[in-house]
Formats: C-alpha cells, structure tokens, sequence
C-alpha cells in the first residue's frame, strides 16, 4: 500500500491548486455567458481554444477533489494511530500493581491520571485543528461551486433554448422551400400551355420569383444549420463542465459529511481521555476556535455526543466516500475492525460500544 504524503504539504498542495483554478473556473464560466459576442475569430478556432481550457480545468478539478478526500482519509488513518497509541499503554505498570496491593481504589486513580495525561491529548487537539482547516477549505470550494454551477447553467439553458429556436426555424424553412419550389414546378409546366406569350413571360417572371425566393431560403437554411451544429459541439462541451460542477458539489457534500462525523469521532476520543469537568480542559474545545467544525463541538459542548450510531452513520459515510474516490477509500488491513477507544471500564481496559469501520 502506497505511503500517503504528510498532511501539511498536502493541505498546501490543496489549497495552492483551488486558488489556481478559482481563475479557469471564471473563465469557463464567463465563456458560457459570452457564447456568440465573439465575431471576429473562427468557430473552430474558439472551439479549439476553449476545449483545451475546459478539458484541463476539469482535469485540474478532478486532482483536486481527489487531493481532498486525500486529506480526509488522511486525518481519519491519523485518528486510528492515536487510538493505536491509546491502546498500547492500557495495561496497568507495575508501579500501579504494587499499589493496587494496597489499595485499588488508588491503583485505578494513578491508572486514570496517567491515561489522561498521554500526549495524545496534544494530538487530538491538532487532528481538530486540521479538521477545521480542511473543513473550512471543502466548504468555500463547495460555496464557489453552487455559485459557479448556477450561473454556467443558466446561460447553458439560454443557448440551448436558441438552438431549439434555431431547429424549429430550420424545419418551418425546409418547408416553405418545398412549396416554393413545388409552386415553381408547377408554373413551369403551365408555361408554353395556356394563354400567350405576354402571359407566358408573366408566368416565367413568377417561377423566376419562386426560385429565387426558395434560394435565399435555402441560403439561410444553410446559415442556420451550420449556427445549430455549431451551437451544438459547444453544447456539449459546456454541458460536460456543467456536469463536473454538479459531480464536483455532490464530492464535497460527501467528503464534508464524512469528515464532519470523523471529526465527532475524534471528539468522543477526547471526551473519553480528559476530565470535561477539570478547570480548563473542556474550554479548550469551544465553536469560536473551530468554527468550520462548529456543529459537532456544539453537541460535545452540552454533552450530547453518543457513541451508539456513529458506526453507522461512519460507515455510510465510508460507502459513499468509496463509490467516488475509490481510490483513496482503502482503509488500512492493521487498522479496519479494530477498536477505536475504550471508554468504560472493563477488568483492566475501557470500551466505546462500537468498532472503527
């Protein structure tokens, strides 16, 4: 299994490509809305132009979704290394034996202030830290994408809508030209017949009419169809970035949710190493110090984080994470199934009444 790069210099990465392609991104979307104002250049030169630019913003777009849900898997293998760590000084030294000799009461008092007192704290505060920045920087990209995706969408319908128009207008002038040309046939085929030749020349004059009217219709025709099919390979091209757009702002719903609840998980983890009751502990974890995770420290806040359904919800979370970022949903062989954190006392251990997923 690949070796993920450190959480820091991924985070730049990140956030150095979204500044990059917040500007392709106008750009795409101020394409769309300018569709037709360029006159002086060649359809096939714009087209050219565009698609490139297009094609590689939705490239970059992919890299960085992905760079995303990156990070996301990222603090989650970082929360189950310090459950990992949690977990390797469970048992009771033997200093804490010798006093439980005398009295368990304080054997369990030393165990308990030494579990609290793990660096581990330390670590689970900088793994909210992070969650926030990470948080903070999916939901600003999410917030630009609604906004992006709105506007390339309505000018999108606009352009197809005049196609419709221009297809309508195609076929009411295919067939005014078969009438046309129908009348003309006929004129032609009565001429030399009835009448003399005045009538005759009269005659000739209106088939000359006809088909000179069916031929500019035709011409026009022409324009029409060559605008259509033009409309058309454009269409496309836009409605693959409107598409992305929409993919892109449901990969950000997921990957928010996902680390939302992560982050309740690492919460829970706090919950069940530090004496909340203690001067200065629970204080340290307010919603004005994490404010793009503020609703999961909200419940921490009044005590309503649970334990029960978060397997649930996690693995759910999990799933939909997997089916589009299968690549980097691979949860780690050591660590799948294994406990996250013991929390009520058992012989000599803790124990949460759910496993990681």
């Amino acid at each position: 299994m690949r070796k993920p790069p450190p959480f820091d210099s991924q985070y730049e990465a990140a956030g150095s490509l979204a500044e990059r392609i917040v500007a392709e991104g106008a750009y795409c979307v101020a394409a769309i809305g300018a569709f037709s104002g360029d006159e002086t250049r060649s359809a096939d030169e714009v087209f050219l132009e565009q698609n490139t630019r297009f094609q590689a913003h939705i490239a970059d777009a992919a890299a960085l979704d992905a760079q995303l849900a990156e990070l996301v898997f990222c603090l989650d293998r970082l929360t189950a290394e310090v459950s990992a760590d949690l977990d390797s000084f469970r048992g009771l030294t033997l200093r804490e034996k010798m006093a439980g000799w005398v009295s368990r009461q304080r054997m369990w008092r030393m165990y308990t202030e030494r579990v609290r007192e793990a660096p581990v704290i330390e670590r689970l505060l900088d793994l909210l830290t992070k969650s926030d920045a990470l948080a903070g920087l999916i939901a600003g990209q999410r917030a630009a994408l609604t906004e992006r995706h709105k506007a390339a969408e309505l000018s999108l319908v606009d352009i197809v809508e005049q196609r419709r128009r221009l297809v309508v207008s195609i076929d009411i002038a295919r067939l005014k030209m078969k009438e046309l040309n129908a009348k003309a046939l006929t004129t032609q085929g009565r001429i030399g017949v009835y009448g003399n030749r005045a009538h005759w020349e009269q005659m000739e004059a209106e088939r000359r009419a006809l088909k000179a009217e069916a031929e500019r219709i035709s011409a026009g025709e022409h324009e029409m169809r060559d605008d259509s099919q033009r409309r058309e390979r454009f269409i496309c091209l836009f409605q693959a970035f409107v598409d992305s757009l929409n993919g892109r702002i449901a990969a950000g719903n997921a990957l928010l949710r996902k680390l939302l609840i992560d982050v309740e998980e690492r919460l829970i983890i706090y919950q069940a190493q530090v004496d909340t009751d203690r001067p200065g502990m629970k204080v340290r974890i307010k919603p004005e110090l994490f404010p793009d995770i503020a609703a999961p420290i909200r419940l921490f806040e009044k005590g309503m984080l649970v334990a029960q359904d978060l397997e649930r919800r996690k693995s759910r979370a999990d799933l939909e994470l997997a089916r589009r970022f299968p690549t980097y949903a691979e949860s780690p062989p050591e660590t799948s199934g294994a406990p996250l954190i013991d929390t009520a006392r058992r012989s000599f251990r803790f124990s949460l009444p759910f496993l990681r997923s």
